[in-house]
């Protein structure tokens, strides 16, 4: 009984670890997001430490915008889960959804203003296509990440039969 109780005190004591080594706590906070994605566009967009210095300030402050923007989507779908809501209230809800999508093409529009006064238009595509790329990398680890889990999951399972 007390060799039962000391191997689950020591699996108890070393989950925490070994959660960590496998990867389940490496969440990055918005700082660190922010070098890695500047990093990464600053690579494959072949930017130079000049131009990185001068256009990622203006790069973040749209990131920001359009966060907010989102937001404010985010918060208006949320109000139509509500199944009290009225056909009208449900048409203003979309009709706000899709006024703020524009807003969010219209700031974008105005930045890729902004970043040709910083970098060639050429660079300015290639950051939007670095950009992209982060995000699919982004997304296929993440997906990579669930599926790993999913099969620890179900080796874990077969072991307990």
């Amino acid at each position: 009984m007390k060799k039962l109780i000391f191997v689950l005190l020591l699996l108890i004591g070393t989950a925490p670890v070994v959660r960590a080594i496998d990867g389940h706590h490496q969440h990055l906070s918005p700082e660190e997001f922010n070098e890695k994605i500047k990093a990464f566009i600053t690579e494959k967009a072949d930017l130079t430490t000049a131009e990185a210095a001068k256009f990622f300030p203006v790069y973040f402050e749209l990131q920001k915008r359009k966060k907010e923007l989102n937001g404010k989507m985010w918060d208006l779908l949320r109000k139509g889960k509500d199944k009290e809501l009225t056909e009208a209230e449900y048409d203003d809800i979309m009709t706000k959804v899709y006024d703020l999508k524009i807003k969010e093409k219209e700031v974008e529009k105005e930045y890729y203003v902004k970043f040709k006064k910083i970098l060639s238009a050429k660079k300015v595509f290639m950051v939007q296509r670095a950009e992209a790329r982060f995000n699919r990398e982004l997304i296929r680890n993440v997906n990579q990440n669930e599926k790993a889990k999913r099969e620890k999951e179900r080796e874990r399972e077969r072991k307990k039969q």
